[in-house]
C-alpha cells in the first residue's frame, strides 16, 4: 500500500477550529517556533472569520484523528490579467511522519482547489539552510532565484 495512502487531506472550514489548533501546534513544534504559534492563539471568532475567508486556504494531513501536517496558502488576485496565483505560506509536517509523502498530498490538495479556481501558479518560499524544502520544491516546480525584503511597519 502507498503510504501516503494512509492520510487524509482536507481543506478545512470555519467549523475546524480544533483542528486548526492542532495544526498551529505543529507548525511551532516544526519551526522551532512555539512562541509565535502558540503564545497567542486567537479567539474562536477570529479563527472562525480567518477560515471563512475565500481568500485563505489551510489544508491539514490527518492519520489516525490526529493533525500531523498542514498548510496555509493564499489566493492572490493579479491585475495585470484574469487570473490568480496560489502563495504557500506555512508548510509543515510533524517530524514522526516525514519522508512519507504528506507534504506532497499537501501539495497535490492544494493543486486541485487552484484548478478549481483557475489558478495558473502556486509559488512558496524557503529558506537557504532549509535543505529538504528545498529537495522538495525543486522535485515539484522550477526554482527562482529571488530575494525577499522585510519593511517593518512602525506602530
Amino acid at each position: 500500500m502507498n503510504e501516503r495512502m494512509a492520510y487524509t487531506f482536507q481543506q478545512l472550514t470555519a467549523d475546524d477550529l480544533d483542528r486548526l489548533r492542532q495544526l498551529l501546534r505543529v507548525f511551532g513544534t516544526a519551526f522551532d517556533d512555539v512562541e509565535t504559534y502558540q503564545g497567542a492563539v486567537p479567539c474562536d471568532d477570529y479563527l472562525r472569520s480567518l477560515l471563512a475567508k475565500p481568500h485563505i486556504i489551510i489544508i491539514v494531513a490527518e492519520r489516525d484523528g490526529e493533525i500531523v501536517g498542514g498548510l496555509a496558502a493564499y489566493e492572490l488576485e493579479k491585475f495585470e490579467r484574469e487570473r490568480r496565483e496560489l502563495y504557500i505560506y506555512d508548510l509543515a509536517v510533524a517530524e514522526a511522519h516525514r519522508r512519507r509523502g504528506v507534504a506532497r498530498g499537501l501539495i497535490d490538495t492544494l493543486k486541485v482547489i487552484a484548478r478549481q479556481r483557475r489558478a495558473y501558479v502556486i509559488f512558496v518560499q524557503a529558506d537557504r539552510g532549509d535543505r529538504p524544502a528545498i529537495a522538495l520544491y525543486e522535485s515539484l516546480g522550477t526554482r527562482e532565484d529571488v530575494y525577499q525584503f522585510d519593511f517593518i511597519v512602525d506602530n
